[in-house]
């Protein structure tokens, strides 16, 4: 991150999601208002998925605080085939493309229309996990039919989410009440949660005065995760949130705004 290039060929100027496939290092970028562009060439080309848009249900898509727009909050790629697509739309729903973008299967069964994050696993290449405004959901045929798993979830309005490094049944959740609580100038009361093994979810840490925005599972150690707060501080876990250490304080950082 030391130096950096501006690419060309995204029409819309607020970029609100990048993934990259795991197997032909395909560039996918989401948009707002609500596109999906693609690099199949290292970046110096790109191309419009215009199927996205000509789903039945996209001119019900909308995002509140700009009601007359929406975004492609998340961007999920198969580890085994790489035209297999699922793309979360904030506020809109998840749909699934088999054929690299070209026609989308729309709203899934079973999953949240306000999607905020998806992940996958390398280790259990089936399955896509949901945090949403209202809940978790979870895939196990790569996006095709979901289910809703928030037994232990006090708060249901999730937003981050990680796996871990070598074990896809250990995943991490921060949520709050509802996005006033997230999103506003005060107290969040917000939590990170647990679960493990397809069980229960637990707080990890709660009563939190600032939201979690970030999850990020240590790359180098199993049952290590980092969490990152919108006042600028970054705490790690060694002992899969178990205790918490202070890592980072992002500079001049003192609140974050979503926008």
């Amino acid at each position: 991150g030391r130096s950096w290039e501006r690419l060309s060929g995204v029409t819309h100027p607020r970029v609100t999601s990048v993934a990259v496939s795991p197997v032909d290092g395909a560039l996918y970028a989401g948009t707002e208002p609500s596109s999906l562009f693609v690099s199949r060439d290292g970046r110096a080309s790109w191309q419009e998925l215009e199927g996205l848009k000509n789903l039945p249900s996209a001119p019900t898509w909308s995002f509140p605080p700009r009601p007359w727009t929406s975004h492609v909050r998340s961007i999920a790629l198969s580890f085994e085939d790489p035209d297999l697509i699922v793309a979360g739309i904030e506020l809109g729903g998840v749909v699934r493309s088999e054929d690299g973008g070209e026609s989308w299967q729309d709203q899934r069964p079973g999953a949240y229309a306000d999607c905020h994050t998806l992940a996958t696993h390398a280790a259990a290449p089936n399955i896509v996990y949901e945090a949403a405004g209202g809940g978790f959901a979870e895939s196990e045929d790569f996006g095709e039919s979901w289910a809703a798993a928030d037994t232990g979830l006090e708060h249901r309005y999730v937003w981050a989410l990680a796996a871990d490094r070598d074990d896809p049944a250990l995943i991490y959740v921060s949520a709050a009440a509802g996005p006033g609580q997230a999103h506003g100038s005060g107290f969040s009361d917000a939590a990170i949660y647990r679960r493990s093994s397809a069980g229960r979810w637990e707080a990890v840490a709660d009563r939190l005065a600032e939201f979690p925005y970030a999850l990020v599972a240590d790359p180098e150690t199993p049952g290590a995760l980092y969490a990152g707060f919108g006042d600028g501080r970054i705490l790690y876990s060694a002992n899969a949130g178990t205790s918490w250490d202070e890592a980072a304080r992002v500079p001049g950082l003192d609140a974050l705004t979503v926008v």
